[in-house]
């Protein structure tokens, strides 16, 4: 989902699990800001404002992730799954948690070609 009040910009290559969300729309902290307000006309209105999204190329997020306004998630990022982006984070970073952390930088260690026990598409182990 992806509630856009101002930009989200998403790069090449994205990966999106089940149930994410780009969410720009900010608020005030403090009620008598945040509640309606009603026009001469008696239609009411908000005082909402956002905060620009930019994903770098080739990310990954997984399930459930939710990215709020103002987070730049550079190339090459893998983002947790349930994870709540709340701040930037850096290019090729594993990041997961409530709110969202960096665990580590992603290398090339990582490549499931390294790993066993992985079944790959091509077949091999």
């Amino acid at each position: 989902m992806v509630l856009d009040t101002c930009p989200v910009t998403i790069g090449n290559d994205v990966f999106f699990g089940p149930n994410c969300s780009l969410l720009t729309p900010m608020h005030s902290y403090l009620p008598e800001e945040r509640n309606l307000r009603r026009r001469a006309d008696g239609s009411l209105y908000d005082l909402e404002y956002g905060k620009p999204i930019t994903i770098g190329d080739n990310c990954w997020l997984a399930g459930n992730v939710t990215v709020c306004g103002g987070v730049t998630i550079g190339a090459g990022c893998v983002i947790g799954a349930g994870s709540v982006v709340t701040r930037d984070i850096p290019p090729h970073s594993l990041a997961a948690g409530n709110p969202c952390r960096v665990i580590r930088t992603i290398t090339e260690a990582d490549s499931t070609a390294r790993k066993s026990g992985i079944l790959r598409e091509d077949g091999q182990r």
